[in-house]
């Protein structure tokens, strides 16, 4: 049932029906475990390890990778090496665990460390249908591991990122230590949290997002100033002081706190994502707060 197939070219050289099975013959290889569209390859192959009276090694099809389209994995869909998704921002640990729950399986666990992916592999649990590589579940994953990450872990890979568009001062790498409890949970990629950090780098006046600059308005501004003169009188600036501050504030102008926190978080950051208003303004401290809101004020 199987055509006579050809095993040298013309020049005398293998093709690769031939090569892999001495190869791997000559490697002391025992399993091959690769994607089923190999499968009819395997009987051909199987013919020629026992002509040679070689032992035929134990062989075993996954389903292919497919992108969200259903067609087989490529570069459009995002086939790429290794350090790509490392560019991107996903940390090593999140890709182990997404790259093997592809096509396999444990039960209903969905997150489980390298260890626990080592300790519970087995073929039998892989699945028969092609998988599906899915951004969205690589990012949520992603985000999971960073969110349970080490704070210092993560500050020393954000500074690597921020670091490769020039210096970051010593004050800075304090700042971000400071507010990584707070950036983590907001941050799927280390991409995003090291963007949630370069207001801290901003020089001012800062530039707004679109966004940003369309909460600052006539309203807004004015408001600012006030709130600007308030906190102005506050000589301890610590996250109770200012909290009560702000807050006095929203009160006695009859607003709720997201009308003053929004605005203020546009002035401080130059964006609407941010960590919490109040550890904002602690980071950055009384002169610079006070500078970026009386800029925004003044916009």
């Amino acid at each position: 049932q199987l055509d006579d197939m050809i095993l040298l070219r013309s020049d005398g050289t293998p093709v690769y029906m031939l090569a892999v099975v001495v190869d791997d013959h000559d490697m002391g290889v025992t399993h091959v475990i690769r994607g089923d569209d190999h499968l009819t390859n395997a009987a051909r192959q199987i013919n020629i390890y026992k002509a040679m009276g070689w032992d035929v090694p134990a062989f075993a099809h996954v389903p292919l990778i497919h992108g969200p389209d259903g067609a087989k994995f490529s570069k459009r869909h995002g086939a790429l090496g290794v350090e790509a998704y490392r560019d991107m921002g996903y940390l090593p640990e999140a890709m182990r665990n997404y790259l093997v729950r592809l096509g396999w399986s444990h039960g209903d666990d969905e997150i489980f460390s390298t260890q626990q992916a080592i300790d519970w592999f087995d073929l039998k649990d892989i699945g028969k249908s092609a998988a599906r590589f899915d951004f969205a579940k690589l990012e949520n994953l992603n985000g999971t591991y960073i969110r349970d990450a080490d704070d210092d872990r993560l500050t020393a890979d954000t500074l690597a990122l921020l670091r490769e568009d020039g210096e970051v001062s010593d004050e800075v790498a304090a700042q971000i230590r400071t507010l990584m409890p707070e950036l983590k949970p907001r941050a799927k990629t280390l991409l995003a949290l090291a963007d949630g950090c370069r207001f801290l780098l901003a020089s001012r006046p800062l530039s707004y997002d679109e966004k940003a600059a369309k909460l600052l308005d006539d309203d807004a501004r004015a408001m600012l100033g006030r709130l600007h003169d308030a906190l102005a009188g506050d000589d301890n600036w610590t996250m109770t002081s200012v909290d009560e501050v702000v807050r006095a504030f929203t009160d006695a102008e009859g607003l709720k706190l997201g009308k003053v926190a929004q605005p203020l978080r546009a002035a401080l950051t130059g964006t609407t994502q941010s960590p919490g208003i109040f550890d904002i303004l602690v980071v950055l401290g009384k002169a610079e707060s006070l500078a970026r809101i009386k800029d925004s004020a003044a916009v």
